[in-house]
């Protein structure tokens, strides 16, 4: 057989075996209600919680307190609250309220099925990618969002760019809340980071290369933005649209920060520098060996985004417990962090207990709690409406039984911009279906 013949018969396999996944899983879709997960209802009449202990995490915490919301906005919040007329009503009596919390670092609705290719969006073709948004291809129905949401999530950073061969330019991530029947309508905020992978400086050839390729597309940049605004002057002839370029506008006039993924102390260094050079607002992703360039980070305000807690050390000679202690090696030395955790959609869940890590190993647990709610907002640009319960701002709260970073917590209810969330959510939906089958198993043993 010719190797063109060869390639052929792969190529025929291979789109064969995407069709048939494809029937599957659409099939399975069809044939259970496990996937489906109702959006609530747009917020049409004012909510006022009774008796709860309220932590707002920008004040002092409020015993037996009511908070108020209406039209997805805290209306009112204290212990002399006058109840609107017409409100619904419910007393959480023993219960706590807290705000909802926000995954800085996600893949929730741009990643479904690992082995079914076309569930995934997060890389496209060629290193160059500024004109590409998350919210376009936010995966509105995804299961992932449920899961998320039961554990507290109400606000995903989606993020296009995920791990080993991620584009040097990804695109854009965007702020989405966790209900909602359409990205559209889920979009919180569009436009939230330009995404960078930062070069591997263990092969210097390839790191220069790249950050060549790197420096290049910002010049063009520049370039094209110039010639756009001298044309609008009347100062130049019409330049052709370049929606890369044309995307870059907004970083390049300090409107959106740059993302970039850096984890080595030369990398974070480096992409300082560079950023310093670029005028540009920079936000660390990842920040391994953060702790050990405190100094730099602090002369030039840049934060980091610590997008592991719970995962052993990197390298042989460092003690077990290095991630672990660098939430709190970073807040001791002054440095402006959030706890992201793994852009895993599946395991989305997971992210409360990245910071309860943290608080386990110095962090103190106020500060593990904003990690997770209020510093990602305020690092984001979102601090005027998410991040903490304060009157103005949306009504992304949760009902719980205690800390939220605590695996001993419950959370009983999500509300995200006033909608009373279903949370049911897949897998309870299965831990349901699965223990019927052995409560049917016992009664017919009996």
């Amino acid at each position: 057989m010719s190797e063109i013949v060869k390639r052929t018969a792969d190529n025929c396999r291979n789109t064969l075996y995407t069709a048939c996944m494809a029937v599957v899983l659409f099939g399975l879709m069809a044939a259970t209600p496990l996937f489906a997960q109702t959006p609530a209802p747009v917020q049409s009449q004012p909510v006022a919680l009774t008796g709860g202990t309220i932590h707002t995490l920008e004040g002092d915490t409020i015993e037996n307190g009511t908070i108020v919301f209406d039209n997805g906005i805290i209306t009112a919040i204290g212990t002399d609250v006058s109840i609107p007329e017409g409100a619904v009503t419910e007393d959480v009596s023993g219960r706590h309220i807290y705000p909802g919390l926000i995954h800085a670092w996600s893949q929730i609705g741009l990643f479904e099925i690992s082995a079914v290719e076309m569930t995934l969006d997060l890389n496209e073709v060629g290193p160059i990618n500024p004109n590409l948004r998350a919210e376009r291809a936010f995966h509105a129905a995804s299961r992932h969002i449920g899961v998320a949401r039961s554990a507290g999530i109400t606000t995903s950073v989606s993020t296009p760019g995920s791990g080993w061969g991620s584009p040097l330019i990804a695109g854009q991530s965007a702020a989405m809340m966790m209900d909602g029947w359409t990205w559209e309508e889920m979009t919180l905020q569009a436009g939230l980071g330009m995404m960078v992978s930062w070069p591997n400086p263990g092969n210097t050839r390839n790191y220069t290369r790249q950050l060549e390729e790197l420096r290049e597309a910002f010049a063009d940049a520049r370039a094209y933005v110039t010639a756009v605004r001298a044309h609008a002057a009347g100062n130049a002839p019409r330049h052709d649209f370049d929606s890369r370029w044309h995307a870059m506008k907004p970083v390049l006039d300090g409107a959106m920060p740059v993302v970039v993924s850096a984890n080595d102390m030369r990398q974070i260094q480096d992409a300082i520098t560079w950023a310093q050079e670029e005028d540009i607002k920079l936000i660390i992703l990842g920040g391994r060996d953060a702790h050990l360039v405190t100094e730099h980070l602090l002369a030039y305000d840049v934060p980091v985004l610590i997008t592991t807690v719970q995962s052993s050390p990197s390298r042989w000679w460092e003690p077990y417990n290095a991630w672990y202690e660098l939430p709190a090696q970073l807040h001791q030395a002054g440095v402006r962090f959030a706890i992201a955790g793994s852009s895993s959609a599946a395991n989305a869940n997971r992210l409360p207990f990245e910071a309860g890590t943290a608080a386990a190993f110095g962090l103190p647990a106020d500060e593990a709690l904003k990690s997770l709610t209020l510093y990602p907002a305020q690092i984001f640009g979102l601090d005027d409406r998410i991040g903490s319960l304060e009157v103005g701002k949306q009504a992304d709260l949760l009902i719980t039984t205690g800390n939220p970073i605590e695996y001993s917590t419950r959370v009983e209810q999500v509300y995200v911009a006033g909608r009373k969330s279903d949370m049911r959510d897949f897998q309870r939906q299965m831990y349901e279906r699965y223990s019927e089958k052995i409560r049917q198993r016992q009664a017919h043993a009996d």
